[in-house]
């Protein structure tokens, strides 16, 4: 950049700091006033506008410094006069005061040293292909691995709200890459991580300084060159090969330009490979392109030609475009499809004052929003488990994963893929994985009896008393599958039907521990009672457009009074339908929850969202982490009702949060701060 750019850039900058000053937002403009003495160290009215904003921060010495800087850069008698009415002020304020804030490094985290991770082997398994297994004995809440993604991209929906490179949500005050503009950050650092190109800091910036005391060119020179020391040079940029010409990041999906990051980081990697090397072996990773309809196959096809058509600027002679080559980014993009992982940020309303006001009850659910997809070697050998004993969530980039239960040495360790028991039925977790991954489940919950698989979508029994399930035809097939496994099996079937019995299958489905037992839809598992589910599913449909229309009201933030009362008599009808552990009526409850809360009646919020989490429990288990979510509705409500039992269901949140996030749980759920702060106070 010559002069006159350099100065627009700044000026550009100076002009946000001032914007996001008068917001009150202090630390963005601080910022900004950094970025700009960064191109134009000289620039006098950003060291102004940076003293300005150290003072309202309450750091009066940094904004003596900074305003001094400005009165020695200053050529105007105007400017001088204004610089020095503030310096004053900073000045007055630092006598009163006396003691100078301490600095601190904001890339320094403030969580606790994790503990060391557990060993883990790589081992081949007869039904699964690879799997990640335990040396030693896993204590519940370990951490059991950490990586960082071997390429990661950003979605397409997230691209105007969360920094392209590491994530989190975009600042006030975000900065585009200094090339082509596309790609946001939230900071300088992760700007130059991804590729972004550094200004030059050389000497001739500070040239005509000679009247500046020596402590000030050295202060100087440390707001200048903050954060140039902290950055990881041996880091591949993973934007630099897209920031010149056609901006087909933008328009390509988000798999292919990962695809393509991939590509470039082996290519940097092994710059002595041949152009014909293998550069998809590279990575060792599965994929189901054999699997995959024509269509997809013709797809994919398409995508490799015109990313290699994208990459020939950098890599024209590493990546000519023949057959042979058009191949490898075909595979490359089946083996992402298998073997990718989704970064998720947990969403959840912000709270704005203290929680035990009208208002700040968080009744709403709490989502785990895609935020972006990173391929991560290591971390792709844990096979799935429709009941895992392993939980990913992410810091940053980086990939954690923790313990949820005691895992015995020699035990796979196995992580949800998406669909987990409780959350949907058999039928349709097998559907979902053979659709995304072309797999067919075999894990325990797959192919064992469960309680969450014969209620989740079950209809009560005829008998008002019996608490017996009746399922339908598609579910009764699913079923029966998992029956003949263990009937094959004799010796197996024994020790099965004990276990099952330790888990409560009997009172909801006894007649499946008998060996000749025919299972059969629409009958009771328990007393044989027959149920017509024709006239009960016409029954449900007279309520689906009521649940909807309260739905609508709870989104408005406005529920009439007729809606909540007909959605009170649907859901009456609908447990006279259901089996009283069908999720279908945990989803109502959890809607009359949020409706009686914004309509004001909070025991009645309450007795409804107890009503849910009691259905929840039996389909997941009471210590997973979908309970502790729907805790932190119930003790919102407790709070602002001053229920003691919100001591409790804290108490409840804390021990199934650190279960599944350790010493993050805080950091992850902001909102589990603000209880816990309430449970201290009483």
């Amino acid at each position: 950049m010559d002069d006159m750019e350099i100065n627009l850039v700044a000026l550009l900058y100076v002009n946000r700091a001032s914007t996001l000053q008068k917001m009150g937002l202090l630390l963005e403009c601080l910022r900004d006033c950094s970025r700009a003495l960064r191109v134009s160290p000289r620039y006098a009215k950003a060291w102004f506008r940076r003293g300005k904003a150290n003072i309202s921060l309450g750091k009066f010495e940094d904004a003596i410094r900074d305003l001094n800087i400005s009165l020695m850069l200053e050529i105007s008698s105007s400017g001088k006069r204004q610089i020095e009415a503030e310096l004053k002020i900073a000045l007055d304020k630092f006598k009163r005061i006396g003691i100078p804030g301490k600095k601190t490094n904001q890339n320094q985290s403030e969580v606790p040293d994790e503990p060391d991770q557990v060993k883990l082997q790589c081992l081949l398994t007869t039904t699964k292909g690879r799997g990640m297994f335990c040396v030693d004995d896993v204590s519940e809440a370990s951490l059991v691995h950490k990586e960082d993604p071997y390429a990661a991209v950003i979605l397409k929906k997230c691209r105007e709200t969360h920094c392209h490179f590491c994530f989190n949500e975009l600042p006030a005050d975000a900065i585009s890459c200094a090339s082509c503009s596309i790609p946001l950050y939230c900071s300088d650092w992760c700007q130059i991580q991804a590729g972004a190109p550094k200004f030059d800091k050389s000497s001739n910036s500070f040239s005509g300084l000679e009247g500046l005391a020596d402590d000030l060119k050295n202060y100087m020179s440390d707001v200048v060159l903050e954060g140039a020391s902290t950055l990881d040079t041996g880091h591949i940029a993973e934007h630099r090969h897209e920031c010149h010409g056609f901006h087909w990041p933008l328009i390509l999906p988000s798999e292919v330009v990962l695809a393509g990051r991939i590509l470039v980081k082996v290519i940097k990697q092994n710059r002595r490979a041949s152009a014909d090397s293998n550069l998809v072996g590279f990575l060792d990773l599965s994929h189901n392109y054999l699997q995959l309809p024509p269509e997809s196959k013709l797809e994919m096809h398409i995508y490799s030609i015109i990313l290699l058509q994208c990459l020939q600027h950098f890599y024209r002679t590493e990546l000519p475009i023949s057959g042979i080559m058009v191949s490898k980014p075909v595979i490359l993009l089946s083996q992402i499809q298998v073997n990718s992982m989704a970064v998720v940020r947990m969403q959840a309303p912000e709270v704005k004052g203290p929680i035990y006001e009208p208002g700040n009850a968080l009744t709403s659910n709490l989502e785990q929003v895609k935020v972006g997809q990173a391929v991560y070697v290591a971390g792709s050998f844990f096979n799935h488990s429709c009941q895992p004993n392993i939980h990913t969530y992410f810091l940053s980039r980086t990939l954690h994963v923790q313990a949820t239960e005691y895992v015995l040495a020699g035990s796979e360790l196995e992580l949800s893929y998406g669909p987990q028991v409780g959350q949907w039925d058999c039928k349709d977790r097998q559907r979902l994985l053979e659709d995304r991954y072309s797999y067919t489940c075999q894990c325990t919950g797959c192919s064992e009896l469960n309680v969450s698989d014969l209620v989740i979508n079950a209809y009560r029994c005829t008998k008002l008393n019996c608490l017996g399930v009746t399922l339908d035809r598609t579910v009764t097939t699913c079923e029966k599958e998992k029956l003949k496994l263990l009937i094959d099996a004799p010796t197996v079937y024994s020790k099965q039907v004990e276990k099952l019995k330790d888990a409560n299958i009997a009172e909801v489905a006894c007649h499946v521990f008998e060996s000749d037992y025919k299972l059969e839809p629409q009958h009771c598992l328990v007393c044989d009672s027959y149920r017509d589910l024709e006239a009960s599913c016409a029954a449900i449909s007279q309520t689906v457009s009521c649940c909807k229309r309260l739905q609508d009201a709870i989104a408005s933030n406005e529920v009439p009074t007729n809606i909540l009362l007909d959605a009170v008599k649907c859901t009456d009808l609908l447990r006279t339908i259901f089996h009283p552990y069908n999720k279908r009526i945990a989803e109502v409850e959890d809607n009359l929850a949020q409706a009686f809360c914004l309509v004001g009646e909070l025991q009645a919020a309450i007795d409804h969202c107890k009503a849910s989490i009691q259905i929840l429990e039996k389909l997941y288990g009471v210590n997973h982490i979908v309970i502790g979510n729907e805790l932190i509705k119930l003790a919102s409500l407790q709070i602002l009702v001053g229920d003691s039992a919100a001591s409790g269901s804290i108490s409840r949140i804390s021990a199934i949060l650190s279960r599944y996030y350790g010493s993050h749980a805080d950091e992850i759920y902001p909102y589990l701060r603000h209880l816990k702060g309430r449970q201290d106070a009483d």
